[in-house]
């Protein structure tokens, strides 16, 4: 394990000695999927709950590299990890910067980190929105789940990329269809909050918000 949110001492370290850039550039490069399977875990590892390593992260230009990574052939089972690493890391600047607000909770010397993290304008300019949508795509409702999550926490800053795009609308209408199915089963079997039914809620509140 590389790193982890309550050893920052080690994390600092990894990062100056050179960690982040040899990652990227192992996800850059050709390599059988079961390493980068394992290269991206020790990514997320070294991101979570660490600011700093994250301005370092967008600075090396690591979305581009992620973006290059979730448009191979026969990498799905990347891109949804790192869909998930993106919307992690969008919550949790949001969340550092609402605590701090709430309940000073936050070091003011890593709200500082926090707000140098310039994480959606990069993933708007990266062409992030897109590539998010294109994902709804993958068959596995887990993989969906993961993606609807996202595109949820870009909604603020992809709404008119999301707007403009047909090809979503088309998309959330079929699974939001899909899901009515599913849940509806779900409640006659009982299930009164059932998996599908959240699915299905997710979507439907996507779908308002782009009307």
């Amino acid at each position: 394990m590389l790193s982890s949110p309550s050893n920052p001492k080690v994390q600092v370290k990894a990062i100056e000695g050179g960690a982040l850039q040899k990652l990227l550039v192992i996800l850059a490069t050709e390599q059988p999927l079961t390493v980068k399977k394992k290269v991206l875990f020790a990514l997320c590892s070294l991101l979570r709950h660490f600011p700093y390593a994250q301005q370092q992260f967008l600075k090396l230009g690591g979305l581009q590299v992620l973006r290059t990574l979730v448009q191979e052939k026969d990498t799905e089972v990347l891109a949804v990890r790192v869909v998930t690493l993106l919307y992690d890391l969008v919550t949790e600047k949001m969340f550092a910067e609402e605590e701090a607000e709430l309940t000073q909770g936050t070091s003011p010397e890593k709200l500082q980190q926090y707000r140098q993290v310039h994480l959606l304008p990069g993933l708007r300019e990266q062409g992030w929105c897109e590539i998010t949508t294109h994902l709804l795509a993958l068959p596995e409702h887990d993989a969906r789940e993961k993606v609807l999550q996202t595109l949820g926490a870009l909604l603020a800053t992809c709404r008119d990329q999301y707007r403009q795009d047909p090809q979503l609308s088309r998309m959330l209408a079929g699974l939001q269809a899909e899901y009515q199915a599913l849940a509806t089963l779900e409640l006659q079997d009982g299930e009164h909050e059932g998996y599908f039914q959240e699915l299905l809620g997710s979507i439907t509140r996507l779908l308002k918000e782009l009307r």
